[in-house]
């Protein structure tokens, strides 16, 4: 477990590395949107038909129990992707998708806090989540992550022991990505389709895209805000959701949330997407994988 306390050691790290790039200090890795592999967005598809007056009051219920307002429904998914992936080649970098509905995608890092009380929460919610895990922090309980995958949540890499990309040489990074390429594989059934840099550190570099493409994901994805433990950090100053923005998490627990739950973080997250009048919609359902 040595990687794991030298994860742990650099926790403050982390925390200090995400609030300096939501507020805009970071550096070039920084959460920028790109757009080299999208296309204008499409309209969506015609919405679902509407569920039933009892599903309606099981739902409202479900987020009665939580203490929190319910989220706007999302749209149906384009059937035409606004972001589409090639088979080879550079991979994209993106930290928005091209979307003009009032959309936000939620995706929650690294794994190191397997709360039951969430999995309770997202079983009754029902909210899309993008899980970007890290081995060496997960190996210890494999199974946790299976019933969020379970609810249609996707699971993708965030390298085997979370380190600053840029830090370490090429090859040492092609070994991060694969290898937690690897083990989610095998663990989870399915590889991953998207690759999360820690900290954003190395996104743009020529190395680290060429390890991602060596070691199968087709994307690199970034974020435009951060939850840090009670509050939303944003990247622009007007501190406002936009369509089609992508938002990290962590999974944390009461040790580095000021005492604070896994469940009553997510919980405050949910509230500012609400309170801003956004649905959550899943990632994996606006990107086209390479056909294959």
């Amino acid at each position: 477990m040595k990687n794991y306390s030298r994860y742990v050691a650099g926790a403050a790290v982390l925390i200090s590395a995400l609030t300096a790039c939501s507020s805009g200090g970071g550096d070039s890795t920084s959460a920028a949107p790109q757009a080299s592999a999208a296309h204008s967005a499409q309209g969506s598809a015609a919405p679902q038909a509407s569920a039933s007056p009892a599903a309606t009051q099981a739902d409202a219920a479900a987020w009665e129990k939580w203490k929190l307002k319910p989220l706007p429904a999302a749209p149906a998914a384009p059937a035409d992707k606004p972001i589409k992936l090639t088979a080879k080649g550079q991979v994209p970098v993106f930290s928005t998708v091209p979307t003009k509905d009032k959309i936000v995608f939620v995706t929650i890092d690294d794994g190191a806090e397997k709360d039951p009380k969430f999995v309770e929460m997202m079983t009754d919610l029902k909210v899309p989540i993008t899980m970007f895990l890290t081995k060496d922090i997960i190996k210890n309980d494999y199974g946790y992550f299976k019933p969020l995958q379970a609810l249609g949540n996707h699971i993708q890499n965030h390298t085997v022991d979370h380190p600053q990309m840029s830090r370490i040489s090429p090859a040492k990074q092609k070994s991060e990505v694969c290898e937690d390429q690897a083990t989610l594989t095998e663990q989870y059934g399915k590889a991953p389709l998207l690759f999360r840099p820690p900290f954003g550190d190395g996104a743009h570099s020529a190395a680290l895209n060429t390890a991602v493409q060596e070691c199968g994901p087709r994307a690199v994805v970034l974020w435009q805000e951060s939850m840090q433990v009670h509050d939303m950090q944003y990247q622009t100053g007007d501190k406002k959701l936009k369509p089609g923005d992508i938002i990290l998490a962590h999974f944390r627990g009461p040790s580095e949330l000021h005492g604070e739950t896994m469940t009553e973080m997510f919980g405050e997250l949910l509230s500012r997407i609400q309170e801003q009048g956004f649905a959550v919609a899943r990632l994996e359902d606006y990107i086209q994988a390479p056909a294959g």
